[in-house]
């Protein structure tokens, strides 16, 4: 168990750890960058600047791109020139040409670096001239050097090409014409660019040399990254240039960039996509050990929950731990032996067997099924077996000590007595509990099963002789050498009545029974706070008249209670299709829980007792059984029936019923 613990520790570490570092990897993503140099356009219409080819041109920070003006030194004329990659490959070569004197005496050259990459300052451009180069033995021709400035004839043809006057401004939208035009330019153009940051820059210029066109005009338009996100990710470049000829030709619109698409919170970031990839695998590996876990609990559960409750194969295995616990019947029977004796319902020759302080730990408790003001019933599990655990409060330990003690009478047992097991004292959670395990009967007392379905007359005649039977049994003393004593209830109701599988009944709950014996007269009243059921109290009781040294006394009693049991049987039965609804006896003319004066009052005072309905006087078993309940519940106790003619007058009501088939011989 401790190994386990210790690996679901390391697993849950493990997975912290990852979380960890997959929340410290989005938050380093989510650092703010350092800003870029933003795209600039630099302008000068009254001196432009003359750079040579070992100066460097300020030129505009982009993403892989940079917006150039160039001016010539002969007037306020201005060229434009946006340089990709590309582009700076030519210009690097075009730079090395003039740096061997190939270009033109006069004519600038300039070099453009990608607005992602730094400028060498130290890398410095070698200047030769011409003669330098025929010492290296180079035959270079003028003009013949391609992506070289034209030579004198394109310079002528410059001069007759027609020149066009061009519109000039720079800066966001609306982007106002300057007062002063350009003049002598050869083609117009106008650009709009969007820097990394967002900002939006439109341009009108010109371009004043041929050699100019290429570069600026043929340059196709850029879009580095064609969405923008609500939360800053990286930045954007674009930029778009329209040339044309014609004078003031480059007015009106810009050119428009592609839209930028925005994504949504969920998409606008790789953070989400991370976080999935982590979390991804590790929800995948934590799932199935969550499930391992919940099902080892379960399984651990169960099986301490069925551990009592298992069949033992080897019983002598089970109890070697404790020698002294071992018990043996007469002769050579093992202790296995012995149980199933001691529990059949047969006989009821074996001593029921108490094993004290190892019965509980045997017990698996299940669920509970029963409250009352002594105590709970509760489901259990003994050696496979379900059975029925009564669990009875500290307060109440002489019932507990008395039931205990006329369930251990020898031949007790019998089939229409609750079948006992045995009794343990426990403590559970610091609370000392009196435990008495008894045979678990699913349908529950009589009491609930009158409320849950109606009778027909075989079913309501095998409930009421089942019933007679195991009071004849109480009542009656078996004499001889293992004798058994005469017992009275003193608590017959249909609560303490239970219903087994096949319909018969049994009788529970001897916590308040008294015993005699007739050989030597002893009757053996336990003193108990404790009293009957004021509902069921016979009125000898009511009014405190009973003889409490007479054991006879007791017996009437019971067969009063009796008398109340088979009316209330008697109103569930069928006759014609009719039968009443539950009712206790009294019901409807005392409260829900009776005092013992309202008890006194109704049976004693008024001599009142449970109505007779009208409809049983048309069937003949049921005016049998209401002229055999008024017999038992009469007010004068000597004028009831005993238990056994109760038992035969039953019987002869059965055998003279066509519909009830039973062996009651």
């Amino acid at each position: 168990m401790a190994r386990f613990y210790s690996r679901v520790s390391v697993l849950v570490v493990a997975l912290a750890l990852a979380v960890l570092c997959a929340a410290a990897l989005v938050d380093g993503r989510r650092l703010p960058r350092p800003p870029r140099r933003p795209a600039a356009v630099h302008e000068n219409y009254d001196s432009p600047p003359s750079y040579s080819s070992s100066d460097q041109q300020p030129a505009a920070s982009g993403h892989g791109f940079s917006l150039n003006l160039e001016h010539d030194a002969g007037g306020p004329e201005s060229a434009a020139r946006i340089s990709t990659p590309e582009d700076d490959k030519a210009q690097s070569f075009h730079n090395r040409a003039a740096s061997f004197g190939f270009l033109q005496e006069g004519k600038s050259a300039s070099r453009n670096w990608d607005g992602d990459q730094d400028q060498d300052d130290d890398d410095e451009e070698e200047q030769v001239d011409s003669s330098k180069g025929q010492q290296l033995g180079y035959e270079v021709p003028k003009g013949k050097l391609a992506g070289s400035i034209p030579d004198k004839a394109a310079s002528q043809d410059h001069k007759h090409r027609p020149t066009y006057t061009c519109l000039l401004c720079e800066g966001e939208a609306p982007c106002t014409p300057n007062a002063r035009p350009c003049v002598n330019a050869v083609q117009c153009y106008k650009s709009h660019v969007r820097t990394e940051e967002g900002q939006e820059i439109f341009t009108r210029g010109c371009i004043t040399k041929t050699d100019k066109i290429a570069l600026t005009c043929y340059t196709p338009s850029s879009s580095r990254l064609n969405s923008h996100s609500k939360r800053p990710t990286r930045a954007s470049g674009q930029y778009s240039i329209q040339c044309c000829t014609g004078n003031d030709c480059n007015n009106g619109s810009f050119p428009e960039l592609e839209p930028i698409r925005t994504l949504g919170e969920e998409e606008s970031s790789g953070d989400w996509k991370l976080i999935f990839a982590i979390l991804g695998p590790v929800m995948v590996l934590l799932l199935p050990a969550g499930v391992l876990v919940v099902l080892y609990f379960k399984r651990k559960h169960r099986k301490r929950k069925q551990e009592a409750a298992r069949t033992i194969a080897d019983p002598d295995t089970y109890y070697a731990s404790d020698e002294l616990l071992r018990a043996t019947a007469a002769g050579d029977s093992t202790l296995r032996e012995y149980l199933e004796h001691s529990l059949t319902s047969g006989s009821g020759s074996g001593l029921p067997l108490l094993i004290q302080r190892t019965l509980a730990k045997q017990i698996s408790l299940a669920e509970c099924i029963g409250k009352g003001r002594y105590g709970e019933v509760w489901q259990g599990y003994w050696h496979g077996e379900r059975v029925a655990v009564k669990i009875f409060f500290s307060r109440d330990e002489a019932s507990w000590s008395r039931e205990t003690q006329i369930y251990s009478t020898v031949l007790i047992r019998h089939e229409s007595i609750l079948g006992y097991i045995g009794s343990d004292m426990t403590s559970r959670n610091s609370c000392t509990q009196l435990w008495l395990v008894t045979h678990y009967h699913q349908l529950g007392s009589l009491y609930d099963h009158l409320n849950r379905v109606t009778l027909n007359h075989h079913q309501m005649m095998k409930i009421c002789l089942s019933a007679i039977n195991g009071l004849v049994h109480l009542h009656t003393e078996i004499f001889g050498t293992q004798g058994k004593p005469a017992i009275a209830h003193r608590d017959i109701k249909s609560k303490n009545i239970l219903v087994k599988d096949n319909g018969c009944c049994v009788i529970a709950d001897f916590g308040l029974a008294v015993t005699h014996v007739q050989s030597t007269g002893e009757l053996d009243v336990a003193p108990n706070p404790r009293v009957g059921t004021k509902r069921y109290m016979a009125p000898e009781i009511l009014d405190e008249s009973i003889n409490m040294d007479c054991f006879e006394a007791f017996q009437r009693a019971d067969i009063y209670a009796f008398g109340l049991v088979l009316w209330e049987v008697c109103r569930r039965t069928m006759s014609y299709g009719i039968a009443e609804d539950y009712l206790p006896p009294f019901g409807g003319l005392v409260p829900s829980d009776p005092s013992f004066e309202d008890m006194k009052k109704v049976v004693c005072s008024d001599g009142q007792r449970p109505t007779i309905p009208n409809r049983w006087l048309c069937d003949e078993t049921l005016t049998g059984m209401a002229k055999l309940m008024k017999e038992c519940w009469h007010h004068k106790s000597h004028v009831r029936l005993s238990a056994l003619r109760v038992k035969k007058t039953l019987a002869k009501l059965a055998q003279s019923d066509y519909q009830i088939h039973l062996d009651v011989d």
